[in-house]
């Protein structure tokens, strides 16, 4: 728990989030040294260009929020977000074809970002845990592994729920002690964050990344 900030990523994924938010949003990344931006993909060119002589990665959010845009989309917003700086790629999976028990969809879904990726970023998988029951969380989390995913993440912070200690630690048990596990959405506090690293998570989205490493907490959000 040495440094909490090194393990979160600084997130604005608001529709109505300005210019001037995200150049704030920066400036407290390199002020703090999170672990990396998450920005809407509209927005990773700023960023980038505003963190290029930073520690601090570009992360943006593919097939959001809802993750049911075709994989080809998701492929190609991948490969645009890349070129535009950003070296960590949060995608939805298709949430209605894991709910329809259609896994070769779901996993060839994933593929297509893991592909358009490879070499050059860092791959995350939204599973919306609020959406899901715990036999659909495993399945997902496995096949989010099994597509070369490098971390599976609980929510996207724009449905019914966020991350909780019971699904870190039912995704950590799932996929094994290699793949990184990301808790998001209502993460406000030190004491929440704490509290999904015990669970498991390597990795904390959170809107209040200022306000948890000052032992604060901030406000309601992702």
């Amino acid at each position: 728990m040495t440094n909490i900030a090194a393990a979160i990523d600084h997130t604005l994924l608001k529709p109505e989030a300005t210019k001037e938010q995200i150049e704030k949003l920066c400036a407290e990344a390199k002020e703090y040294v999170f672990a990396s931006v998450c920005v809407n993909p509209a927005w990773v060119e700023t960023a980038y260009a505003l963190l290029k002589d930073s520690p601090v990665k570009v992360c943006t959010v593919i097939g959001f929020p809802l993750g049911a845009s075709t994989s080809e989309t998701k492929a190609f917003e991948t490969k645009d977000a890349i070129g535009n700086g950003a070296t960590e790629i949060d995608m939805v999976l298709n949430i209605g074809a894991l709910k329809s028990g259609d896994t070769d969809t779901v996993k060839k879904d994933i593929e297509a970002v893991v592909q358009a990726a490879a070499g050059s970023a860092i791959v995350k998988v939204i599973l919306e845990t609020s959406l899901l029951n715990d036999e659909e969380k495993r399945t997902a989390s496995l096949l989010a592994k099994e597509a070369g995913a490098d971390f599976v993440k609980t929510s996207t912070g724009f449905s019914t729920g966020g991350a909780t200690e019971e699904d870190i630690r039912l995704m950590r048990e799932t996929v094994g002690p290699d793949l990184g596990v990301k808790a998001s959405g209502g993460v406000r506090s030190l004491e929440d964050v704490k509290k999904m690293m015990d669970a498991g998570a390597t990795r904390i989205g959170a809107s209040s990344g200022v306000a948890i490493v000052k032992g604060e907490s901030g406000e309601a959000g992702y």
